[in-house]
């Protein structure tokens, strides 16, 4: 049976939903390849314009199945690479994914799913959210997912709850930039609809080029290669179709063709 639900609406939202809460949506080695097939399936879909990722059940994840660690434990030290680089390969897919991409965390979200939520452009959680990243309690450590949540949460916070293993709440979770914003239980779908509205009146293009300016120039130094790049990027989008359009419609006071299309 599938661990992942997926679906594409009409307006190109796409929704990927973790779909094994009898076991608050663990990860196995199973659904980390429907996760990465899923991803893969929506990064060549033309029609997306975003991507959701929610979970069902009480909890978004629980981390690593225990199941899975089971088996794990018995794995030679290629086996666990092979392991390893299949969830580094999922993350990459939703860190990197093209479009703008949103968690919507319900619940708690621990070791892992700590990743996949700091893999989003943007995340919101409810009030009883809470987060984990566990692995030092059982004498592993958060490796795969360590650039992502760093990045997201920074060293200094990194440091701490890499070694502590502490449980923060949603509160926490949202002064530290793991999430976007935290709403009441019932806001939840709303606020997330209400970011993908906005999501869906920028241009497309424009959007997916903005996310990747993020992704290439955040830790690079100020220097005349970085200020070239950018100059470059404005001129080919100003010259774009996307570009040319927008602009259009700003100065004759219309809306875009990709609103109107989208109506």
């Amino acid at each position: 049976m599938s661990q992942i639900d997926y679906r594409v609406d009409a307006r190109g939202v796409a929704r990927l939903v973790l779909n094994n809460p009898a076991r608050h949506n663990a990860f196995d080695d199973g659904m980390i390849g429907e996760l990465t097939a899923a991803l893969q399936s929506a990064a060549a879909d033309s029609r997306v314009r975003l991507l959701v990722l929610a979970a069902a059940g009480k909890s978004f994840s629980a981390g690593a199945d225990l199941n899975w660690m089971r088996r794990m434990a018995g794995y030679s030290r290629e086996e666990n690479l092979r392991d390893a680089r299949a969830l580094a390969e999922m993350l990459r897919c939703l860190n990197g994914f093209s479009r703008p991409t949103i968690a919507q965390v319900q619940g708690a979200a621990f070791g892992g799913a700590v990743g996949l939520v700091c893999c989003c452009d943007l995340a919101v959680g409810t009030e009883r959210a809470s987060f984990c990243l566990s692995e030092v309690k059982i004498g592993l450590i958060p490796a795969t997912i360590a650039p992502y949540v760093i990045a997201a949460m920074g060293a200094r916070a990194a440091r701490r709850y890499f070694a502590t293993a502490e449980r923060f709440d949603a509160a926490t979770a949202q002064r530290l930039g793991v999430l976007s914003e935290v709403v009441e239980a019932e806001a939840l779908e709303a606020t997330v609809e209400g970011l993908a509205d906005r999501l869906l009146a920028n241009g497309p293009a424009a959007v997916s080029a903005a996310k990747k300016l993020v992704l290439d120039l955040a830790g690079r130094a100020v220097d005349a290669e970085l200020i070239e790049d950018s100059c470059r990027r404005i001129a080919d989008i100003r010259v774009s179709a996307e570009g040319q359009e927008g602009l259009g419609a700003f100065l004759e006071k219309r809306a875009p063709a990709w609103i109107e299309q989208g109506n």
